[in-house]
């Protein structure tokens, strides 16, 4: 009897231990990036609300996997006296080999925004399915008026 017990008590450990495994080769092709953007913006306002009420400071991603696409939405804000145009810039990557392998974009095609108005702008994020190594970045992102 005590023979049957031990032959059980391998076979459930062989089992658990086939378990595991499975689930770390499950991990490593499901690589998941959590991942924020510190916003910076320069001579404007940037908000989530079309009321101009809630500031960005920050867009959490959420979490992404390789090769998705991710957008968010804000609104900006000509808060000077004068006729602006913008550009944006994501610089200071997190580790420094994302930026080989995360792009982005946005929908602004260069009008020019009148004092007090405000503008929609789509902001995307794709990450390349060949993305490797990389498990979660940050990056910060200047948006600034210019004339």
């Amino acid at each position: 009897m005590a023979y049957s017990t031990r032959n059980k008590q391998i076979a459930i450990l062989i089992a658990v231990s086939v378990i595991v495994a499975m689930l770390g080769v499950i991990a490593l092709n499901m690589t998941v990036l959590p991942n924020v953007a510190n916003v910076q913006a320069i001579d404007i306002e940037i908000y989530w609300d079309s009321d101009y009420a809630k500031k960005v400071s920050l867009i959490e991603w959420g979490t992404l996997e390789p090769g998705a696409t991710k957008n968010a939405t804000v609104y900006i804000l000509n808060t000077g006296n004068s006729n602006i145009m913008l550009s944006k810039n994501a610089t200071n990557w997190s580790p420094s080999s994302a930026s080989d392998y995360i792009a982005l974009s946005w929908d602004y095609k260069g009008q020019r925004i009148s004092p007090e108005q405000g503008l929609k702008a789509t902001l995307t994020l794709v990450i390349s399915p060949n993305i490797q190594g990389i498990t979660q970045f940050s990056f910060d992102l200047f948006v600034a008026a210019s004339g």
